[in-house]
């Protein structure tokens, strides 16, 4: 059996994107077996894959002392490959059959499609998420089949990234007056949840489901929903993964590089320069028209 090291991003966006080569490693050794090292965030998000035996939490540390804590955790299993999307240089240090590196730093273009030279014929890469069976019917009871669901994610890592909080009540109500009840996202952590606060108080009847569930759980119950409308976050590459109509929303982060990728992604940019735009120009008036439209093609 082989067994394969998938070294991968701290954030969740990141994680989700990285999850197009994952995809296509499992496409192609489908017999093997994987260790994921990731980021503490993005853990739950692979121990739902069904073909993951095992994920590595790294937890920065000064000094890069966490690679040699990963390589310590690695260096006594013989592996048939190694992929690093850190450029971190653990797998030199490895014992491997294949190395496979993706060096680091920020560049143009679409990041899953840098993906893509990990391989030599650069396949067109798609972002994966996954839920195990009990995931599936938990989700079922708290978001029931005679609902109609709409998500939405007020909240991101950083603040220029969040469209303003009375703008997503708009979008709440006019989801509401379509017959969808609104559904709040976001991350973990006391300072994700003061942010989707606002949200919570103004839509009446809203569901909370933001917080700590594993992203598992998360998968299954966005795709319970009819769509997603989020901020530049790994919620929204999660929704897109899951194959839920998902509508990101852009300002000051790059759509060119972290558009949602996946089959019923879409996307909507605050007018101004890509990069400098604030978020808050994008109007509600056009984000409602979008999301409607997404909604009617659902039918």
């Amino acid at each position: 059996m082989k067994r394969i090291l998938f070294i991968t991003a701290n954030r969740l966006g990141d994680a989700v994107i990285s999850s197009g080569a994952l995809g296509e490693l499992i496409r192609r050794y489908p017999a093997a077996r994987f260790t994921i090292a990731c980021g503490p965030v993005a853990a739950s998000y692979f121990e739902a894959c069904p073909v993951v035996e095992r994920v590595i939490v790294i937890s920065k540390k000064r000094y890069d002392l966490h690679w040699v804590s990963l390589w310590a955790q690695c260096v006594g299993q013989w592996w048939d490959m190694v992929v690093d999307l850190r450029g971190s240089g653990v797998s030199l240090f490895l014992p491997t059959l294949r190395r496979r590196i993706l060096r680091g730093g920020r560049r143009p273009g679409a990041r899953i499609g840098h993906l893509s030279a990990l391989f030599r014929d650069r396949p067109a890469l798609m972002p994966q998420a996954w839920s195990r069976p009990d995931q599936e019917r938990l989700a079922s009871e708290i978001l029931p089949d005679e609902g109609r669901y709409c998500a939405l994610a007020p909240t991101a890592n950083w603040d220029g990234k969040i469209w303003p909080a009375e703008n997503f009540v708009e979008l709440g109500q006019a989801i509401q007056a379509r017959g969808l009840l609104p559904v709040i996202f976001y991350g973990p952590g006391e300072e994700e949840h003061l942010r989707a606060q606002p949200v919570l108080a103004a839509l009446d009847g809203a569901l909370d489901l933001g917080g700590q569930a594993g992203l598992g759980l998360v998968t299954a119950l966005l795709r319970r929903c009819a769509l997603f409308v989020g901020n530049d976050s790994g919620l929204m590459h999660l929704a897109a993964a899951s194959g839920v109509p998902t509508l990101g929303l852009f300002g000051p982060s790059r759509a060119s590089e972290y558009a949602p990728t996946g089959p019923k992604a879409h996307f909507v940019a605050a007018p101004g320069p890509e990069g400098e735009a604030p978020i808050a120009g994008l109007s509600t008036e056009r984000v409602v028209q979008e999301a409607c439209a997404l909604l009617a093609d659902e039918g």
